[in-house]
């Protein structure tokens, strides 16, 4: 079994991402009727959702100051990450209407898939370090297929209770675990003992050219987790117009979100004529401008509006592994890993304030809240400008 893992090992890493990654949206797959059943609201909805992110962050911190990553087999992490987040996730329903326990299980939860997300791209590397910036799209795109799979599974057990999804989220995990841990750690990356000083990743900002990919992946991340937030909410708004059922959001919330893992692919695709360089920044621009429109086009057809939130949930994602290359690639080569985890745990920091603001103002200012995502691709455009103009890959 391990030897025939072992002949498709990048097949095995994004499946198992795949599966593992089912957790970090397990509760917004499920939230019509999560809420009708509890009485909990879009603002809980925040809550939750920032309480993963929290989770996440704190782990990625925790990971770049310890060194465990390099200390222990990120096969061995990414199987244990998976088993207790699906425990953390089952365990969600019987806290699930108790608000402070459901809270710190989704905290909880962020914490594991910490283990998973930064553990899947260090094994990437391990185990196709010639063609990691193609891999590196595909694992990306995984990611995005996996936020959007608990939209999926609702839409599957639709009239079943919404218990079921998170349980089927939490099996997942545990596949997809077991197939990292039967793969085991590549070859092209040793272990390295020591820890991985956070003063070392930040000591990449120094770099000019560095700086400029962080920031536009800063601004990248301001829009992304909230937008996948606030999906299902856009999705509902314009079937209410078309006077259809809300039973219909979990499918359109899943293929809008869905549509994402293309993007990656293609812009991965692109990246080898064209230069990631190229993608990031027609990827960003291209979220920014649909992020400009939705608002001001609030009142137009809802089918168009549905055909923006496509567009959007391709690009929205398509430049996040373009920025990781780029990063990767402007950073002192001996500090590359800090660098990184540095800039994700950034990135990840500021999808806190985004998902907050928009979460809390949605009962408010509905298709308008949106506008609060604008800064982030105008913000990190400008940053991205000083990288300096596109270039093909040599």
């Amino acid at each position: 079994m391990t030897d025939f893992l072992k002949r498709s090992p990048l097949l095995v890493i994004v499946l198992a991402q795949l599966f593992g990654t089912s957790l970090w949206f397990s509760i917004n797959g499920v939230w019509l009727s999560f809420s009708r059943d509890l009485g909990f609201g879009e603002t809980e909805l925040g809550w939750m959702t920032l309480a993963v992110q929290a989770g996440f962050i704190s782990g990625t911190l925790a990971l770049a100051i310890t060194g465990l990553a390099d200390r222990f087999g990120a096969s061995r992490i990414f199987a244990l990450a998976s088993l207790l987040g699906a425990l953390v996730n089952a365990g969600f329903i019987l806290v699930a209407d108790f608000l402070p326990a459901s809270l710190l299980l989704r905290f909880l939860t962020g914490l594991c898939l910490a283990g998973i997300y930064p553990l899947g791209m260090k094994m990437v590397i391990a185990w196709t370090p010639k063609y990691a910036g193609a891999a590196l799209a595909w694992l990306v795109g995984m990611l995005t297929l996996g936020t959007a799979l608990p939209h999926l599974m609702r839409g599957a057990t639709l009239g079943m209770p919404w218990q079921w999804p998170l349980l089927g989220a939490s099996m997942l995990a545990l596949v997809g675990g077991l197939l990292i841990w039967l793969l085991g750690d590549g070859p092209h990356l040793p272990k390295r003992a020591g820890s991985m000083m956070l003063t070392q990743g930040l000591a990449a900002l120094r770099v000019p050219r560095f700086r400029a990919v962080a920031g536009g992946y800063i601004g990248h991340m301001w829009e992304l987790y909230a937008f996948w937030m606030l999906v299902p909410l856009l999705v509902g708004r314009e079937l209410e117009r078309l006077g259809h059922s809300d039973q219909i959001i979990p499918w359109l919330a899943f293929a809008i979100i869905a549509t994402g893992s293309i993007g990656c692919v293609l812009g991965g695709f692109l990246s080898r004529r064209l230069g990631s360089a190229w993608v990031a920044r027609r990827a960003l621009t291209t979220s920014g401008l649909v992020c400009l429109s939705y608002p001001l086009l609030s009142g137009a057809p809802s089918l168009i509006l549905l055909v923006l939130l496509f567009v959007w949930g391709l690009a929205v994602i398509a430049d996040s592994p373009q920025f990781s290359a780029l990063a990767a690639a402007n950073a002192p080569p001996e500090l590359v890993g800090s660098s990184l985890s540095v800039m994700n745990a950034v990135g990840f920091g500021v999808t806190l304030p985004a998902i907050w603001l928009t979460s809390s103002l949605w009962a408010e200012q509905s298709v308008w809240v949106v506008a609060w995502l604008l800064p982030g691709p105008v913000l990190g455009l400008m940053a991205f400008r000083k990288l300096g103009p596109d270039a093909p890959p040599a």
